[in-house]
């Protein structure tokens, strides 16, 4: 079982690389591009998977990640619990201002499977700030844990 460690690598300067977790490949890809239009002074990397832990095999070519954003698809049950199972191989340093969670398609109501609260109370318990988010608009306004 592989953790991904917060500070097991050196940092790169005027770069950051991101790792997106989720399950649903076209709002990753849509975050992705909105980031990368977004940065103009630092070069971006941005990683995509599914799920956690990460192969590894890869270990010794993988960069140094410096968040970890992940992606519940408010619209299906199967997208919150592989988030549950995934946030168990990350370190604790982690948590440390270096996740945050995204939560998508909230704003319709009546086609959510997943709660609101659920994912508010996943990201209480990991001291982590939750960002709610409509991809297909690319609107979005953040909640952190401090405006409770």
């Amino acid at each position: 079982m592989s953790t991904l460690t917060a500070f097991g690598r050196l940092p790169t300067l005027n770069s950051a690389t991101i790792l997106l977790v989720g399950t649903n490949e076209i709002f990753q890809q849509q975050f992705a591009e909105a980031i990368l239009k977004e940065t103009k002074d630092l070069k971006i990397n941005i990683h995509l998977a599914d799920c956690l832990p990460l192969p590894p095999e890869r270990d010794h070519i993988r960069p140094r990640i410096d968040l970890i954003v992940f992606m519940v698809n408010m619209q299906s049950k199967h997208s919150y619990s592989n988030i549950e199972a995934s946030l168990v191989h990350v370190d604790a340093n982690f948590f440390l201002g270096k996740v945050c969670f995204l939560a998508t398609g909230a704003g319709r109501l009546n086609q959510i499977s997943v709660e609101v609260n659920a994912v508010l109370k996943l990201a209480d318990l990991y001291c982590s700030p939750v960002l709610f988010c409509e991809l297909e608009k690319l609107i979005c306004r953040s909640r952190s844990n401090s405006e409770k």
